[in-house]
């Protein structure tokens, strides 16, 4: 990172103990100057004869590689962390910046916004229950897998938003857990148990399909098995 230029008057002195004959320590402590920054100065001089500050190759960055770093580690520590709560940050830090030059920067950083991967939301428990499933059944045939019956009687909302989220991110990345939003099971839904198939059950069907029923949220266990009773084609 570049430091702050030193005044011209400043350098001009530089040079004059210098040819007076002063080594670079000498200087360093009369003007309290960094010895490196002393000898730089030297240097330039006798490569180009002169103090000035010479023309760059094209505009400096309006963002400080120390800015820059610091944009980085609050995406870090928040990734769903929007542009505009970036440009505050920035603000605080005395770089005010606009909404482009903060996404370059975060492009240089290789961070990228994208639309953040769905994931229920899982306890430790719940993971390690999941892990341990794969482990058993890895070398299942294709054929035992399509034997088994995935279903979910719940609804699954995003907390009640339901509209697309961004965070910032590098490639390869998607999945990781602090790069994607947690789902969660909620009531609401209702639940449609289906009868236990059979040729008198399918008979009374009207589209050849068995008949069902659906249970209400209010509904008590009471009432399930009260219903079950009265057909024992019911399954759940």
């Amino acid at each position: 990172m570049r430091s702050e230029e030193l005044p011209k008057e400043l350098r001009d002195r530089i040079v004059a103990r210098h040819r007076s004959g002063q080594g670079y320590k000498r200087i360093s402590a009369a003007l309290k100057v960094p010895k490196s920054t002393v000898a730089s100065i030297i240097l330039k001089w006798k490569k180009f004869g002169t103090t000035r500050t010479l023309p760059r190759p094209g505009r400096p960055a309006k963002l400080s590689n120390r800015g820059r770093r610091a944009l980085v580690r609050e995406v870090k520590k928040n990734p769903k962390i929007t542009v505009a709560e970036l440009q505050r940050c920035s603000r605080e830090m005395g770089e005010s910046s606009t909404k482009s030059t903060i996404t370059a920067a975060l492009h240089q950083s290789g961070l990228y916004g994208r639309v953040a991967r769905r994931k229920p939301l899982l306890s430790a428990r719940h993971m390690k229950a999941c892990i341990e499933f794969a482990k058993k059944h890895i070398k299942d045939s294709q054929t035992m897998r399509n034997k088994i019956l995935w279903s979910d009687e719940t609804k699954i909302e995003l907390f009640g938003v339901n509209s697309k989220r961004y965070v910032w991110r590098k490639p390869g990345t998607a999945h990781h857990l602090p790069n994607t939003i947690p789902t969660v099971k909620h009531g609401g839904g209702s639940i449609r148990p289906l009868p236990k198939p059979n040729r008198a059950s399918l008979e009374r069907s009207e589209n050849g399909c068995p008949p069902t029923f659906t249970i209400q949220p209010d509904r008590t266990g009471e009432d399930l098995q009260g219903r079950m009773a009265e057909d024992p084609q019911i399954q759940v």
